[in-house]
């Protein structure tokens, strides 16, 4: 099975210039956790989640509406192309410990994106979950914490 047979075609994006305030309410409204950062080219330049807005709220001080998505998203993009076979996109999302990848065509455009949640959903077709074997052990190496120290306390 390739990445084009699960990925999303209609991927939310924003730029970034936009305002995590933006950022968060084109996902609040699309119930997503993630935005892939386009250019004006639609080329992935970055990926900003939830989380990211979150922390960058926390961490700046100001307002979402004060803070562009520059400041916050994640510039360092790991994606693939639509013919990727899936063994490899969970062998990247093993080892990078991510939950989604950009996917991008030839032109180097935003043609997709694949998530675990998509590779997870396509188990449920019948005879589906024998080509897909390694979901597990990719939500566990996704989900290994990277760091173990100890958390301050007041």
């Amino acid at each position: 099975m390739k990445t084009q047979d699960l990925m999303t075609r209609h991927v939310l994006t924003c730029s970034a210039d936009d305002s995590l305030e933006r950022a968060a309410q084109i996902m609040w409204e699309s119930d997503v956790g993630c935005l892939v950062v386009v250019d004006g080219e639609l080329s992935p330049v970055g990926m900003i989640t939830d989380r990211d807005i979150a922390m960058g709220a926390y961490t700046q001080g100001f307002s979402l509406r004060d803070i562009r998505v520059e400041i916050v998203m994640s510039r360092q993009l790991i994606g693939c192309a639509p013919g990727t076979p899936l063994v490899d996109v969970e062998s990247l999302m093993q080892r990078s410990q991510i939950r989604r990848l950009p996917v991008v065509d030839a032109h180097g455009k935003l043609a997709g994106i694949i998530t675990l949640g998509d590779i997870a959903h396509g188990t449920r077709s019948p005879g589906r979950v024998l080509e897909i074997p390694g979901l597990a052990k990719t939500l566990s190496e996704i989900c290994e914490r990277r760091w173990t120290g100890q958390v301050a306390t007041q």
